[in-house]
């Protein structure tokens, strides 16, 4: 490596840490008088960069800094349409990610989904895929197969539709939660929640561009809130089917994690990123079936708050890591060990929203989920205690 390319990488490195969004800019300016001005042979100018993303299963096991995306670049010759699933398979070493053995370390990608890219444009896109293990099997960590096999006919069918509130807390480079006095605390919980103004919001930058990031995706976002906790956010999606929502919602927290990057910006899925007299980050989760959304459909919404008390362990045990932290009772939620459905009581397991009580009709608010929960998993576990296909 020249010395030109030794200082610009050593600048780099040196002065992101801890910089804000204008720092950084200037660091890469000034970089790039330092370098000089790089020629570029011309090449193929149609060709398209497809981000393979999948993820790695891990989340809410590492450090609050980090999330379990991961995506890496494939450059196409041939554009192939966003929205296609054509795209040619490829692998990734398991072993850095913590998927496979150092021994025998590659993984498959499969794409089982595909958008425009919002950031780079036209005709680049967003390629989610599945985790293959090498014979081609569904690896350990790939939720969506698992999904994907319990749809029959029955349950398609009922047509079932999710409804999912990503929270999230921003975080600066120095770990405070952002926009958080240094050294202190911001005013008590109450004037944040769907707060205006710059004492009552912060990060709405990146909330607004990740939605816009998200509509030009064609992600099916139904919107986004400041939440109750000053630095925590909101968004919305749906409502999708159960496969749609997994593969939308995690191409949605790639987009707010890459967008971040750019901010100077982490997003946690923490659970209980802030102890003490602070909300939670949670998942609501909303769910109906045919059944449920048709005329007489209370009925159908009762007999799956029965059946969802009957296995409420077994959904506590697979809807996030760290949820103990979050689920106690307080901050709107219901203790961890108690089930709890009720007509809206936002300190119940189960919520039914006061319109739908009016209306004999509609949906229930699954309200255990936490903000790390994987998604493939919330809409399985969901389809197989109501559907009784456990």
């Amino acid at each position: 490596m020249n010395a030109s390319c030794n200082m610009a990488t050593s600048a780099k490195a040196s002065s992101f840490n801890g910089a804000s969004l204008a720092q950084r800019r200037t660091v890469l300016r000034k970089a790039g008088v330092r370098r000089g001005v790089v020629q570029v042979r011309a090449g193929n100018t149609g060709a398209q960069k497809a981000e393979y993303i999948w993820y790695d299963g891990l989340e809410g096991q590492k450090d609050i800094f980090f999330n379990e995306m991961r995506s890496k670049t494939k450059v196409i010759q041939k554009p192939i349409p966003a929205g296609s699933t054509a795209f040619p398979m490829w692998s990734f070493d398991g072993s850095s990610t913590g998927q496979a053995d150092g021994d025998d370390s590659d993984c498959l990608l499969r794409p089982v989904y595909s958008c425009p890219d919002p950031i780079r444009g036209e005709p680049h896109v967003l390629v989610l895929c599945e985790v293959l293990t090498p014979n081609g099997d569904p690896h350990p960590t790939n939720t969506r197969d698992r999904l994907a096999n319990i749809i029959d006919k029955e349950i398609t069918a009922e047509e079932p539709l999710y409804g999912f509130e990503q929270e999230y807390t921003m975080l600066g480079p120095d770990g405070r939660v952002f926009g958080w006095p240094e050294g202190g605390y911001p005013a008590p919980q109450g004037p944040f929640y769907c707060g205006v103004g710059n004492e009552a919001v912060y990060g709405r930058p990146l909330a607004e561009a990740h939605m816009d990031a998200c509509i030009k995706a064609g992600i099916q976002l139904s919107g986004i809130n400041a939440e109750v906790m000053p630095g925590q956010w909101e968004f919305q999606v749906g409502p999708v089917g159960p496969l749609e929502l997994g593969d939308t919602v995690m191409v949605a927290r790639w987009l707010l994690n890459r967008l971040g990057e750019d901010m100077g910006i982490v997003c946690t899925l923490d659970p209980k990123p802030v102890k003490g007299d602070w909300n939670g980050t949670g998942a609501h989760t909303n769910f109906s079936t045919k059944s449920m959304r048709n005329e007489g459909g209370a009925k159908a919404i009762d007999d799956a708050c029965e059946k969802l008390s009957k296995t409420h362990d077994k959904h506590i045990a697979q809807y996030g890591i760290g949820n103990e932290n979050r689920l106690t009772g307080l901050h709107e939620t219901c203790d961890i060990g108690t089930f709890r459905s009720g007509v809206a009581d936002r300190g119940a397991s189960i919520r039914i929203p006061r319109q739908v009580e009016i209306e004999g009709k509609g949906y229930l608010e699954d309200r255990r989920p936490s903000a790390n929960v994987d998604p493939y998993v919330v809409a399985y576990m969901l389809l197989e205690t109501i559907f009784a296909r456990a």
